[in-house]
């Protein structure tokens, strides 16, 4: 008789509130149940008593990591119904800002991941190096964070010249931190046993729950909205999509660490030529019509479709977020892994974890539960490392 394992709805390893229940049999998983719907928090509802400049500092706040790839979106959505194509000069600096943040947000997974494992050294290690990434984006935009840097016809802020031979020393030693991770990732006998074939998503499952991004892309699916479908400067730079065939979490671990590889070398290229010009076409009307807006976020597609009556608002705005698309695969990828290994495999499509946490264990027999806090299932996860070690005689 299987047991019933709950996961959230509140987990730090979790994109928001989703509850994961997982049927096991003994210590590996047969079956598991996902709901989402928690968080909701009026996004779309909030953009229509907006106005255009203002939606996009709303979108912003969807998510903390992706502060940027919402607004790329929006305001791609606002210029294809407005028949708008922003300054060159702009475009350049869209894509600097995007590049950057999908360096922050696969670091803070990568850093994440090693904690969740038991490598707290790589945790902190790499998240000394992300500071890399926030000092570059306080020095281009005033913000760590958040940066506010896009509007409807351009940016904000310009990249003032005699800042570029700063951010290329920062960028130089961002590479070195990279050959570090690389090394570490791909020689570190115990990750590869945590990791190698453990939730794996095949190509053809890949493609069914329509996943997209680092989690389409690690099974063997390139597909990518900058090349797909090219906007700001990726048309005009030379960079490669990162396809990996495993499918399991190794590859979803190694696609991202070679993505940001290629997304120093966009950075790069762009500095290059970026040329003098004008930032902003001070855009202030939008005309009656429909326009849909799509971005490359560090997770994925992010899709916002945008109606105007040709008033200052929004009559309907409509956003879908990437992690909508990848947290229903782990109805096939959790399966058959053990309970030590299933929130690994959770937590592998890259969500953004939660602040509280819970995890409830029911006994089907007695229908006793016991409440555990999520540190224990850290605590397992690690203990599993620690086994391994042993196993495979790694001190």
């Amino acid at each position: 008789m299987s047991e019933i394992i709950p996961i959230g709805p509140y987990h730090p390893l979790q994109e928001e509130p989703e509850f994961f229940r997982l049927h096991v049999e003994g210590e590996r998983v047969v079956k598991v149940d996902i709901e989402i719907g928690y968080n909701h928090r009026g996004i779309e509802k909030l953009a229509e008593s907006k106005s255009w400049d203002q939606v996009v500092f709303l979108v912003e706040r969807i998510c903390g990591i992706c502060s940027t790839s919402h607004p790329a979106a929006s305001v791609n959505a606002m210029e294809d119904l407005g028949g708008i194509e922003a300054p060159e000069r702009a475009q350049y600096i869209r894509t600097i800002i995007c590049e950057l943040e999908r360096i922050h947000s696969h670091l803070l997974w990568l850093g994440l991941a090693g904690h969740f494992i038991g490598y707290n050294t790589v945790w902190m290690w790499v998240w000394k190096y992300r500071e890399i990434i926030c000092d570059i984006f306080e020095k281009i935009s005033g913000n760590r964070q958040s940066y506010a840097m896009f509007k409807v016809g351009g940016v904000r802020r310009d990249i003032p010249d005699e800042d570029i031979p700063w951010i290329r020393k920062s960028l130089d030693k961002l590479k070195l931190a990279l050959d570090l991770f690389k090394g570490a990732v791909m020689d570190d006998p115990v990750i590869h046993a945590r990791t190698k074939g453990v939730g794996v998503l095949t190509k053809e499952q890949a493609k069914n729950y329509c996943v997209v991004g680092p989690t389409a892309r690690p099974s063997g699916i390139a597909i990518d909205v900058r090349k797909d479908d090219p906007y700001f400067a990726y048309d005009w730079i030379d960079w490669d999509i990162v396809v990996l065939e495993e499918g399991d979490v190794f590859a979803k671990v190694a696609c991202r660490i070679l993505e940001m590889y290629e997304s120093v070398k966009i950075i790069e290229q762009c500095l290059d030529k970026m040329k003098p010009g004008i930032i902003d076409l001070n855009v202030k009307e939008l005309p009656p019509g429909e326009g849909i807006g799509r971005a490359e976020a560090p997770r994925g597609e992010v899709y916002h479709y945008v109606r105007s009556d040709g008033s200052n608002f929004p009559v309907r705005y409509k956003v879908r977020a990437p992690s909508y698309m990848n947290i229903f695969s782990n109805e096939v990828a959790c399966v058959g892994e053990r309970v030590a290994d299933a929130a690994l495999v959770l937590a592998a499509v890259d969500p953004c974890y939660c602040c509280t946490d819970r995890l409830i264990v029911i006994d089907q027999g007695t229908k006793k539960e016991r409440v555990l806090e999520g540190n224990e299932l850290i605590r397992l996860s690690q203990q599993r490392t620690e086994k391994i070690k042993k196993e495979l005689g790694v001190k």
